[in-house]
């Protein structure tokens, strides 16, 4: 076989192991380095979202109130929305304000998930459209914001929130003050 010959049978493989390189080196780095948030430092978007399950809604000026909150984007058919659920409950017990926002769901869906897994939020918005998803530049459920008491994204954290996130959300709460 000639080298030319060898070297079109050679270059599929070292484009793939190239491309294997390139996608490993994100590997291990915290979601944060891989999936910047374009809002962080701007703003929570506008909303007026009617509540439910007994729970008052949720406005734009709710954010605004003075204290830092976490708002939470969940819905009762994402799984790891249940998972992240007794962080929540942890999150509450430490005095945090939290928000939800129920996204692509329908009322008696989000009542029947908050009974089964216990309801953390002050106001919880329904978003049935998932505009608030788009408005916060998310790219699913969960997610969760720490707003500071201007209504500004201070931090976005993505996927569901397990015990080893609680203190360094605390601590994101914190920072925002």
């Amino acid at each position: 076989m000639s080298w030319t010959t060898r070297a079109l049978w050679l270059l599929p493989l070292l484009l793939f192991t190239g491309l294997v390189v390139l996608m490993a080196q994100n590997l291990g780095k915290p979601q944060q380095a891989v999936v910047r948030s374009h809002m962080v430092g701007k703003p929570a978007p506008a909303m007026a979202l009617e509540g439910v399950a007994g729970v008052p809604g949720l406005a734009t000026a709710d954010l605004k109130a003075g204290t830092p909150v976490l708002v939470n984007l969940f819905a009762s058919w994402c799984l790891p929305c249940a998972v992240e659920a007794p962080q929540l409950k942890a999150l509450q017990a430490r005095g945090v304000t939290l928000y939800g926002i129920a996204v692509r769901d329908q009322p008696a869906d989000v009542e029947g998930f908050l009974a089964k897994h216990g309801n953390p939020f002050g106001r919880i918005g329904l978003d049935p459209g998932g505009r608030m998803m788009i408005g916060f530049g998310a790219s699913g459920v969960p997610e969760t914001y720490v707003i500071d008491g201007r209504g500004v994204v201070r931090y976005q954290h993505l996927g569901e929130i397990r015990a080893e996130h609680v203190p360094m959300l605390l601590a994101e709460l914190e920072k925002a003050k």
